[in-house]
């Protein structure tokens, strides 16, 4: 099989992080939860053995277009510096590879729905008992203890009140990302590396349970504290603060603008720069409570003055005198920015079937050394013969001589 070939292109840096060096992870996981998590700490230097279904693999590959060369650019974003192994899990001896794997490796992570690790005889309880030492994480939708019921983003978006409190009151609407699995890998990687600290004082694994509902409801913060201060359910703010006023997307000339006033004296700051000093003397203005009091005539105020102005001109004069301010940028333009180059957030890869992949870093920065790229998302099974050459694979065919 042709090998990958890792190459910077002025994205990124290839030595990248180590932090994590000497850390095996064995990764059952497939999508987005599970890889994410395990990107994490690839990308902080750890050896990540990505174990998958020898017919299909993980079904991020084929979740495209676009595909660059045999894999969709899905898969690509979130499976670099990882090897993969195609073992077939039902087969006893690809099973006693994965077995043996998960006896050297200082984690295992999977994202299966709850109770089949155990059916497969590679739950938690058969693998710290062979090696009680190991950290294991499972992600799922709802929790290890909530039986079987499997979840995706889309659904967990809707279960755990997120959809509601996002879009225009009334309508449910998904986060334009699929925060759900991105907020449960990011939660199972921070576990997984506070329990590898623990592990260095007690020599003993942990069980980690993380689940996708917890994740999201976690995130609720400040909406949730209303509901539980008040036992009122909030609404959702659409683009504005339901507890600070002028704040959110405001209207211009030529498009749209954030402005976020955090206090008395930036929003005594914004009426001037806007020409409108009248606004900041007005009493019904003069405080947080009282804005929000007097919201919806504030609000219009302000978008008579926004209409007459472009993006740019209201950015210029708001950051002059240190009021937060930005303009509302599409994707491209935020991967294209000179802030998202300098801060080495986007990487690239060649590998022989697709050429040059560009893709978005994790954004840690180490005294200013960012992640980079060890080497490029593997094809599937590209490392059994490297990672378990003993063992011959239910996928290949017997050959006669």
């Amino acid at each position: 099989m042709p090998k990958c070939r890792v190459c910077c292109h002025g994205d990124s840096t290839v030595s990248g992080l180590s932090l994590l060096s000497g850390v095996r992870v064995v990764d059952f996981s497939q999508a987005l939860s599970g890889p994410y998590c395990t990107l994490m700490l690839a990308d902080l230097g750890a050896d990540v053995i990505k174990v998958e279904n020898p017919e299909r693999g993980d079904d991020a590959r084929h979740w495209g277009p676009p595909f660059l060369g045999e894999d969709a650019a899905y898969f690509m974003s979130v499976n670099r510096n990882k090897r993969s192994v195609a073992l077939n899990l039902k087969d006893p001896r690809d099973l006693g590879a994965a077995q043996e794997l998960t006896a050297t490796a200082d984690v295992v992570v999977e994202n299966w729905r709850p109770g089949t690790a155990k059916r497969l005889g590679l739950g938690p309880a058969e693998l710290q008992a062979a090696n009680a030492r190991l950290i294991y994480c499972s992600i799922s939708g709802f929790g290890q203890d909530q039986g079987t019921k499997s979840g995706y983003d889309q659904i967990l978006q809707g279960t755990s009140g997120v959809m509601p409190m996002t879009g225009t009151p009334g309508e449910p609407t998904k986060w334009g990302v699929p925060i759900g699995d991105i907020a449960s890998g990011m939660f199972a990687a921070n576990a997984i590396v506070a329990a590898l600290y623990e592990r260095t004082v007690t020599g003993l694994g942990r069980r980690v349970d993380i689940a996708m509902q917890d994740s999201l409801i976690s995130m609720l913060t400040h909406h949730a504290a209303r509901y539980l201060a008040t036992g009122v359910v909030p609404p959702s703010d659409h683009n504005s603060h339901a507890s600070i006023t002028p704040y959110g997307l405001f209207e211009v000339a030529d498009g749209f603008v954030n402005i976020c006033v955090g206090n008395d004296s930036q929003y005594r700051r914004m009426c001037e720069a806007l020409g409108r000093p009248d606004l900041a003397n007005e009493p019904r203005y003069s405080t947080n409570p009282l804005r929000n009091q007097h919201k919806d005539q504030l609000l219009a105020d302000l978008n008579e003055v926004l209409a007459g102005v472009t993006a740019i001109e209201v950015v210029r004069a708001l950051e002059d005198v240190g009021v937060p301010v930005g303009p509302v940028s599409t994707i491209g333009e935020a991967l294209d920015s000179p802030n998202t180059r300098s801060r080495s957030m986007v990487m690239s890869f060649e590998r022989s079937d697709s050429g040059k992949v560009r893709v978005v870093n994790t954004p840690w920065k180490f005294d200013g050394v960012a992640p980079g790229v060890r080497f490029a998302p593997p094809r599937l099974g590209e490392h059994n013969h490297e990672v378990v050459p003993q063992v011959k694979h239910s996928s290949e065919k017997d050959t006669k001589v």
